[in-house]
Parts: C-alpha cells; sequence; structure tokens
C-alpha cells in the first residue's frame, strides 16, 4: 500500500469513492455511512478541484496497492498554524473493504506524512452524533478538544441533512 497525490483527472474517482464511503445505500456496506441522518453527495469533483486550488498546501493523497492501481481510499491534509499543526479530513476507504484494517493502515500513513512535512499536532472534525468514529479516533490517540463547530446546513455542497442537531466536534492528536 501506498499515498500518492491525486492527479487532476481523479477526482470524478475521488469523489464518488468519498460518496460511496459515506451516502446512499453503498455506504451502507461500511461502518463510516451518515446515511441515516445526510442525504445527497458529501463532495464532487468541483469542489475538491477548487478546496485544493483555494488552500496552500492542501494534499488529497490517494490509497493504492501499487502506481496506477485500485482507488482503495483517500484523505485530505492541509497544514494550518503555520504548519505546526495539519488538518486531515475526508478520511475513506472503499465501503466494501472497510474490514481489511485500511482505515487503521491510511490514517497512519496521512499522520506520518504530516510529520514529515514538519506537523506536530493534527487535527479533525467529525459530526458530533458519530459514537462509534469518534471512539475509533480516540483508540489511535485522538482527543476531543473541547470546541465544536456548526453544520454547514445552508451550503449543499455537504447534502443535505435530515436533523436539526448536527454539529462537529474537534479532536487533536500530537504527533
Amino acid at each position: 500500500m501506498q499515498l500518492y497525490p491525486a492527479a487532476a483527472e481523479e477526482l470524478p474517482a475521488v469523489a464518488a469513492l468519498v460518496n460511496s464511503a459515506y451516502r446512499g445505500d453503498t455506504s451502507r456496506q461500511g461502518w463510516t455511512t451518515e446515511a441515516d441522518y445526510i442525504d445527497g453527495q458529501r463532495t464532487d469533483a468541483e469542489a475538491l478541484a477548487a478546496d485544493l486550488a483555494a488552500t496552500p498546501g492542501a494534499r488529497l493523497l490517494t490509497l493504492r496497492d501499487a502506481p496506477g492501481g485500485e482507488l482503495l481510499g483517500t484523505v485530505w491534509l492541509e497544514p494550518v498554524d503555520e504548519g505546526e499543526t495539519w488538518y486531515l479530513g475526508m478520511l475513506t476507504v472503499r465501503p466494501d473493504i472497510q474490514d481489511r484494517q485500511l482505515g487503521r493502515w491510511l490514517l497512519e500513513a496521512a499522520e506520518a506524512y504530516a510529520a514529515q512535512a514538519g506537523a506536530r499536532r493534527i487535527r479533525m472534525t467529525v459530526v458530533s452524533i458519530r459514537d462509534t468514529l469518534i471512539a475509533w479516533y480516540q483508540r489511535r490517540g485522538y482527543a476531543l478538544t473541547g470546541e465544536t463547530r456548526p453544520f454547514p446546513y445552508e451550503d449543499e455542497r455537504f447534502g443535505q441533512p435530515k436533523r436539526p442537531d448536527l454539529r462537529f466536534v474537534v479532536l487533536e492528536k500530537a504527533l
């Protein structure tokens, strides 16, 4: 397994992978589904391209078993706080193979990638009602900071929430 930077022509496939893992019926094959409380897409190729263009230093990495191999996962990394802290988001593994420890491998590889670039801490946000996912990150050394962030209810790029109580919690881990 190896991480590779996502090329522009791969963004439609990356967006499809992310949407398949978090939204709709295909996401129910894995344990990362948000389908019970958010409808619609999680992202699209245009949003990924725009976010990459607007975020200096951001990296969208793909997980493959070989160069040019099948897309197995993806993760977003970006430096914040002058590069000592990196934001990690959109950690995604194909739903039908989420039982193979690839999420753990992808998380550890992303942490190592950020550390090599000078990160001393990783920060992430998780939808607050995702207790199982929050616990998974906590078992990997992440801690809730006590901070919360609002869910972007008015921005349809993030889907259509089915509940009025969604928000993000912030987790961090020292590297």
